[in-house]
C-alpha cells in the first residue's frame, strides 16, 4: 500500500514539474492571443485614420493606426488588451475623437500586421517607448494621454513612469501579474512568471495624475486589484468604479463616457 502511494506521489510530482515547465516555456501563448493580418489587409473604419509603421530597435515593423479628430486637443496613446488586433481595437477610437482627441493605437509584435513575436517584457517596454518617441515628434508631450486597457495597463503604467505625459488612464488594471496569477492559479509557483508587469511599482514613479476605471463585476481582473492600487495614490489620482461593468465593453459604458468627458474637458 505504501509503495503504491509513494509511486502515485512521485507521478503527481513529476506531472506538476512538467506542468510548471510547460507554463514557463510557453507562457507567451497563455498571456498573449494575437490575431495575424496579411500585409495587404485594408482597414475599414467610418472615421478618418492613417496607418503608421514604426521600426523597432531590432528592425521589426510595428503597425499602428492614427485616428484624427476634427479639432484635436491632444493625443490618446492607447495600449490595447491581450487579444485581437487593430481591425477590432480601432473601434474604440471614436469615443475619444468625439471628445477632440486624436488616438494612436499600436499592435504589439505578432498582432495584426506587426512583425516579430513577443519574447520578454523589456522588449515590449522598448517597443512602446520607440512608438511613443515617434508620436512625440508630432505632439507636445504635455498634450499626450497614455491609456491602457487590461494587459495594456501594466505597459501603460511603465511607459508613463519613464516619461511625462499629461495624464495616465487605466481601464481594468491588475495590481501586478504576480498578484493576478496568485488569484487565478494559486497552485502555480509565481517564480516561473517572466512577465511581472508590476503596475503597483510603476505608479510610484508616475508624476502625472492617474485615473483608474474598473468594473465592479469584472470577471477577469478582480476589482480588488484597483482597490490595492488606490493605496499608493497621490492626492490628484482617482479611482472610478463602474457598477455592473464586466471586463469587456467598458469604452461603450455610458457611465464611463460621462466621467471621461469631465476628465478630458477640464
Amino acid at each position: 500500500m505504501k509503495k503504491g502511494l509513494s509511486k502515485l506521489f512521485k507521478i503527481l510530482v513529476a506531472l506538476y514539474i512538467l506542468l510548471c515547465g510547460f507554463l514557463y516555456f510557453f507562457q507567451e501563448k497563455i498571456i498573449f492571443f494575437p490575431l495575424h493580418l496579411d500585409k495587404d489587409y485594408k482597414f475599414n473604419f467610418e472615421q478618418k485614420f492613417k496607418e503608421q509603421n514604426i521600426k523597432t530597435t531590432d528592425g521589426k515593423l510595428l503597425n499602428g493606426l492614427l485616428f484624427e479628430a476634427d479639432n484635436a486637443n491632444g493625443l490618446i496613446f492607447y495600449l490595447h488588451g491581450n487579444a485581437g488586433n487593430l481591425s477590432s481595437w480601432g473601434e474604440v477610437a471614436k469615443t475619444y475623437t468625439d471628445l477632440n482627441y486624436d488616438v494612436f493605437i499600436i499592435d504589439y509584435r505578432g498582432y495584426g500586421k506587426s512583425e516579430g513575436k513577443i519574447s520578454g517584457q523589456d522588449q515590449l517596454f522598448e517597443d512602446n517607448q520607440t512608438a511613443y518617441n515617434e508620436l512625440k515628434k508630432r505632439y507636445n508631450e504635455g498634450s499626450i494621454i497614455i491609456l491602457g486597457y487590461s494587459i495594456g495597463t501594466g505597459l501603460a503604467s511603465q511607459l508613463a513612469s519613464t516619461n511625462h505625459p499629461k495624464l495616465l488612464i487605466l481601464q481594468a488594471p491588475y495590481y501586478n501579474l504576480t498578484d493576478l496569477m496568485k488569484q487565478q492559479f494559486p497552485f502555480i509557483p509565481t517564480f516561473i512568471l517572466k512577465y511581472k508587469f508590476a503596475t503597483n511599482e510603476y505608479l510610484k514613479n508616475c508624476e502625472m495624475p492617474v485615473v483608474i476605471f474598473h468594473g465592479k463585476a469584472d470577471e477577469v481582473i478582480y476589482h480588488g486589484s484597483s482597490l490595492k492600487l488606490k493605496e499608493a495614490f497621490k492626492k490628484q489620482d482617482t479611482l472610478i468604479t463602474l457598477k455592473g461593468q464586466g471586463h469587456n465593453g467598458m469604452t461603450d459604458n455610458e457611465e464611463y463616457k460621462v466621467a471621461l468627458t469631465k476628465i478630458l474637458t477640464k
